[in-house]
């Protein structure tokens, strides 16, 4: 390990007619403040940590406590949506085992608040859908109504003709 530090060499490229000691100084410059630049752009990523959905380990990774719920298998979508809407960092893992698969979401610990509104929003969002369920349709109305006037019976009409003189 120690010899693979020791010997580390840089490759640099340059393309000159003539190689003098100016050309090597700005060469070597340049390499310097791009090895500069790609250190600062390194520090600035870790710096700001990711937003929204991420992994599992990057979101343990950024130390600041993770709690977890379950969630159902139907309206991982939604949640993703109002999870965002509400600026939440999360991870959503799929419990594969189980059938239906269990979807378990990982929040901050520190987004108390957030995962309140989210779930009480996303709550309500899956209560208005299960209702919609519960509905019959238009269509099967309609089937209803015309089997109800079909049953009925049908009024014959009297006919007269009258002659007026």
């Amino acid at each position: 390990m120690q010899e693979d530090v020791e010997n580390k060499s840089v490759n640099l490229a340059v393309k000159s007619t003539k190689v003098t000691a100016s050309v090597l100084y700005k060469a070597l410059k340049w390499y310097i403040n791009h090895r500069k630049q790609k250190s600062l752009e390194k520090q600035a990523a870790s710096e700001d940590p990711i937003k929204g959905e991420q992994s599992v380990k990057e979101l343990i990774g950024q130390g600041q406590g993770v709690s977890s719920m379950p969630i159902g298998d139907k309206g991982v979508r939604d949640f993703k949506k109002i999870c965002k809407k509400y600026g939440v960092d999360f991870a959503i893992v799929k419990d594969k085992n189980e059938d239906p698969p269990i979807y378990t979401v990982f929040f901050k610990a520190k987004d108390a608040d957030a995962i309140a509104s989210v779930l009480k929003e996303y709550s309500a969002k899956q209560m208005k859908k299960q209702e919609k369920k519960e509905r019959p349709s238009i269509l099967e109305k309609l089937k209803k109504f015309k089997d109800i006037v079909a049953k009925q019976p049908k009024k014959e009409k009297e006919r007269r003709k009258e002659h007026e003189r």
